[in-house]
């Protein structure tokens, strides 16, 4: 990746799964971190390693309400909303506002810094597709008042207003749709498939498959999605259209499932239960666009991955099992939209 003069840069969500990585990635290019976050799904642990990094700034604020920083900002990504189903549905509500006004927030922040601006919307903006493989012209097929309408409805209002801002003059803004990711620092009790599978087999406990397991997903590693997104950061001029990043490679829940255990053989058998209402029953993005603009694709075969995350996961686990409770508590304890913007926590600089 071409060297980049170091600049400010602001990660929303930055103690999240996906966040952390990109905090970790935007050190390493020398520049300086600002890593806000509310943890109500976020978590200290995966940012505790950068506390006495000279370049790090964690700041623990709800992006619902209005942020000041101190420093001017270059660049600001916007990862701040819950994106597994049960933890954006234990309050649809708030998930809604984080994507809309919590957007509005930070574009306001962005055209005030004159930054560049990148929204990390979603593949779920597709809905249940009837178009297979998912481009970007595909306008979806979501149910806007179902349970998962709180995340879809607000991810595809978030891109509006981005567009809206763009076309305004007002911000260089940038929206990229992911699809599903995975990785170290997943949260163990998320509700998405990978960690499921994975917690579940290392535990001997039967592995949920909801439906039939035919359903088919796409995975992307962790480390490919963050160079897709800096890629889209960095890119001139403005593509001025949303870019699929995630991985083409198509699975059902069955073969994945089938590959943990291959991997942990633990002999967990198959529980099958109902499919969740509005659940997508195919998922695969076309990242032809991502390609041709950010000469991107995704380098990490789903095993090589799986192995990496699996590691991960039996080592967070031997670590951290007599004190999960207390990670827990941390990682939801705070609820600054319930209290309003807190201080700044001055972890470092």
């Amino acid at each position: 990746m071409r060297k980049n003069k170091p600049k400010t840069v602001l990660v929303a969500g930055g103690a999240g799964f996906v966040g952390s990585h990109l905090c970790d990635a935007l050190l390493a290019e020398g520049h300086a971190v600002i890593c806000v976050d509310s943890f109500l799904t976020g978590a200290v642990e995966n940012v505790a390693a950068l506390e006495n990094h000279p370049r790090f700034r964690l700041v623990e604020h709800d992006i619902c309400q209005p942020l000041r920083i101190r420093e001017r900002v270059d660049e600001i990504f916007n990862l701040a909303c819950a994106a597994s189903p049960p933890r954006y549905q234990a309050d649809p509500a708030h998930t809604l506002m984080t994507s809309v006004v919590g957007t509005a927030n930070l574009l306001e922040l962005a055209e005030k810094n004159g930054a560049t601006f990148l929204q990390a919307s979603t593949s779920e903006v597709y809905g249940d597709p009837q178009e297979h493989p998912q481009k970007e012209s595909y306008r979806g097929h979501v149910n806007c008042t179902g349970p998962r309408a709180c995340y879809d409805e607000g991810k595809r209002a978030a891109e509006t207003l981005c567009f809206d801002f763009l076309r305004a003059g007002r911000v260089d803004a940038r929206v990229t749709r992911i699809f599903n990711t995975y990785g170290p620092r997943m949260q163990s009790d998320d509700g998405r498939i990978v960690s499921n599978f994975i917690i579940q087999a290392l535990h001997g406990k039967p592995l949920t498959i909801y439906g039939t397991g035919e359903q088919t997903r796409s995975f992307c590693y962790v480390s490919d999605l963050i160079a897709g997104l800096l890629a889209l950061m960095r890119v001139k001029p403005n593509p001025r259209t949303p870019v699929n990043l995630g991985n083409p490679g198509e699975f059902t829940v069955l073969e994945l499932a089938q590959l943990v255990l291959e991997h942990i053989p633990t002999g967990s058998p198959l529980q099958y239960v109902p499919l969740p209402e509005d659940d997508p029953q195919r998922r695969r993005p076309d990242i032809s666009r991502a390609r041709a603009l950010l000469d991107w694709e995704p380098k990490v075969p789903l095993e090589e991955g799986l192995v990496r995350t699996i590691e991960w996961f039996s080592a967070f686990e031997d670590r951290n099992k007599p004190r999960r409770g207390k990670r827990r508590t941390v990682a939801r304890g705070a609820r600054p939209s319930r209290q309003g913007a807190r201080e700044y926590q001055h972890v470092s600089g």
